[in-house]
């Protein structure tokens, strides 16, 4: 049966997904509130970093900046500080422009409404519909990696990204939409997995036209680029020893674990400058962290 036909009265679905979820919900902190704020500093903190590693980071920063308002009013450099232990620290100097705008535009509230979340620094078309579902409940998709490969399995074949939109957007269950996004979080990161999927403890195995059988139509793009020895590893340990105070130019090659290659490292610490995570000093002799002495 097309998928399309079968899925058009999808009560035995959401059944499924449901009844499953209410057994397996992962406990996590930013699934005990409704407070929007609070659900756009994990949501930040999420992308592309695993959720156990978000954990203490979270709290940390919550419990440092509980509101907009104290993050706009705190320098990039604590935001900067805070963010330690997660990498792609761009997105700390982001969520720092976010409060302010938060703060300027909205008196201190996230907003509620999707273009004025979008609007924000940071915030994508995924993020703004995070909050929506997580913090207000309203009936929308909201369309990670793990939904995607759960659509693109369940109907045998990946679709482009206002498809997967649309699909997810008609799959919600209304006035389920939060308990529904986070069992379809768990299933893919826990069931439905990118590999070694556990096809035989899924719960919606009957809706599933892939059912593990034949080429994986979610298997798309580059494999991910190596961690070690690149650009990526050279920032973020500049940016580690930039917590600590400043880093002199001259020693910027042996900092970020290319001493033979100066050149290399100028290159990155310029791009690490330019994303608005470090700056020069007055004497043009090193970097700091933004706010920290910079004049």
């Amino acid at each position: 049966m097309d998928p399309d036909d079968r899925l058009d009265d999808p009560a035995g679905l959401h059944g499924a997904v449901l009844d499953w979820g209410a057994r397996s919900r992962r406990d996590l902190p930013w699934r005990r509130t409704r407070d929007p704020w609070a659900i756009l500093v994990s949501e930040a903190m999420l992308q592309q970093t695993q959720a156990a590693r978000v954990v203490d980071p979270y709290e940390r920063f919550l419990a440092r900046f509980d509101r907009p308002a104290a993050l706009a009013a705190a320098p990039v450099a604590d935001a900067i500080d805070a963010w330690a232990g997660l990498g792609y620290n761009r997105r700390a100097v982001a969520l720092h422009r976010a409060a302010g705008q938060i703060v300027e535009r909205h008196e201190g509230l996230v907003p509620r409404e999707l273009d004025d979340l979008l609007a924000l620094s940071g915030v994508g078309p995924y993020t703004a519909r995070a909050i929506m579902v997580f913090a207000r409940e309203v009936d929308i998709g909201v369309v990670d990696t793990n939904v995607t490969r759960l659509l693109n399995r369940w109907w045998g074949h990946p679709a482009p990204n206002a498809a997967l939109q649309a699909r997810a957007d008609r799959l919600v269950p209304p006035g389920a939409a939060w308990a529904w996004t986070q069992a379809l979080f768990d299933l893919g990161a826990t069931v439905c997995r990118a590999r070694a999927p556990r096809c035989g403890e899924c719960p919606v195995w009957e809706w599933c036209v892939w059912q593990g059988r034949g080429p994986d139509p979610d298997q798309r793009g580059r494999p991910q680029a190596t961690f070690a020895g690149s650009d990526r590893q050279g920032r973020g340990r500049l940016v580690s020893a930039l917590r600590a105070g400043p880093v002199p130019l001259c020693d910027l090659a042996a900092v970020m674990g290319w001493p033979a290659d100066p050149d290399r490292a100028l290159r990155v610490a310029d791009g690490v400058v330019r994303d608005g995570l470090a700056v020069r000093d007055a004497a043009n002799a090193a970097l700091v962290l933004p706010g920290v002495g910079d004049g």
